[in-house]
């Protein structure tokens, strides 16, 4: 589950004041802004807007780029790159995986992105599923896919960045977008590398794809702004259940998109570190439809949310345990519930009930715990609902 925001960023805070005081260098990573403006003065250049920069390195037969305009790729054409992305602690760079179908006709740019969290394979299934079925010689505009942004962490299958410069930290690289790339940690020195020089210049739109956490299944939806129109249009056109209406947290890559001017969503596909292909096909004919909508491939649409009577909520509701023990679950994925309904209980290992848990709110059940034992604190269920007032950024189940 997602860690506390508000704890995280105090500690990388606390960090990066406290480097800053060692001279001059590391003071740029204490102001992300002014650490982005003095690194393009520096460079001469604006990193958005120079162009595809070859390194000279070929691996595997793809070349290798640090900056890429997906304007000066053949059209017509699938090209395959890779993405220089940070360094390692031996030197070398941390490579990402860029597909690009490049459409014979002048239009939209599509940018797809899943890994950004390591243990979510069907949002990487779903992203490849997708380029698959392109024809670029038939587009118009361009569609590009990344499907491994977190490297190290994809490596393990674990959910977080492994941060070797802080001893033994595991960092959430969708807390760190749109990155800065002179921060204290390579984590977010690689998202600003990312986003200045990959994704921020290629997207009309994105769609950043994800899954639940590892031990923690989820439903098939959305998590959308749908106060932005074409945000609005373009999740509707998704045949899955059900939408979370919220900006959530800051940090997270579809809202740097935001921020920069760009519509963007993130779509939540089932559980970590398995295919859900049948719940896969639902994100790649929403995807497919969206990629209509904007007129980059042709033909009728596939279905939508009105087909399937999608359920929109602005809050997520969660139940954490306060015990410990095995947990057996009395509801399932996508229920509705009452409030005070039951939806889980707990038994100790003499097989005693020792917790029983109720929802506090009507809606649907959009995550559980997959895991079959809890401890005090961890989350247990999510409910879907809608609340009057929405109360900010609140905790999800992603």
């Amino acid at each position: 589950m997602p860690d506390n925001p508000k704890d995280g960023f105090g500690r990388r805070k606390f960090l990066i004041a406290s480097v800053a005081t060692l001279g001059a260098s590391a003071a740029l990573a204490a102001n992300g802004d002014a650490a982005n403006a003095q690194n393009s003065a520096g460079s001469g250049a604006d990193p958005t807007s120079q162009g595809t920069v070859y390194v000279g390195d070929v691996i595997g037969g793809k070349k290798v780029v640090s900056a890429l305009d997906v304007g000066d790729l053949e059209p017509g054409k699938m090209h395959f790159l890779y993405f220089q992305g940070v360094e390692m602690p031996t030197g070398q760079h941390w490579y990402v995986s860029v597909t690009v179908a490049s459409g014979a006709r002048p239009g939209k740019r599509a940018v797809l992105v899943s890994g950004v969290h390591g243990d979510e394979m069907s949002s990487v299934h779903a992203v490849q599923t997708v380029m698959s079925q392109l024809d670029p010689a038939e587009m118009s505009g361009t569609v590009m896919a990344v499907t491994d942004v977190s490297r190290p962490a994809m490596e393990g299958m674990q959910r977080r960045w492994p941060n070797s410069g802080r001893g033994n930290d595991l960092i959430d690289m969708n807390r760190e977008w749109p990155g800065n790339e002179n921060s204290a940690t390579a984590a977010s020195r690689h998202a600003g590398l990312l986003f200045n020089r990959l994704l921020r210049p290629n997207a009309d739109f994105a769609i950043d794809f994800h899954t639940g956490t590892t031990g923690f299944d989820v439903t098939a939806f959305n998590i959308a702004a749908m106060d932005v129109p074409e945000i609005k249009a373009m999740v509707e056109l998704f045949p899955v259940g059900q939408i979370f209406d919220n900006h959530v947290y800051p940090g997270v890559l579809h809202n740097a998109f935001i921020d920069a001017g760009i519509p963007s969503f993130t779509p939540e596909i089932g559980a970590a570190r398995v295919l859900d292909l049948d719940m896969i096909s639902l994100f790649v004919e929403g995807t497919m439809n969206v990629l209509k909508h904007h007129g980059i491939v042709a033909g009728p649409m596939g279905r939508t949310g009105k087909d399937v009577n999608v359920f929109v909520g602005n809050s997520s509701f969660p139940i954490l345990a306060t015990a410990g023990g095995l947990v057996e679950h009395l509801i399932k994925l996508n229920d509705k519930v009452e409030a005070g309904q039951k939806v889980a209980i707990q038994r100790n290992s003499f097989g005693q009930v020792v917790a029983e848990y109720a929802s506090g709110v009507a809606g649907e059940i959009t995550g559980q715990r997959s895991d079959a034992m809890a401890e005090p604190g961890n989350p247990l269920v999510f409910v879907l609902f809608n609340r009057t007032t929405p109360e900010g950024a609140e905790v999800y189940p992603e």
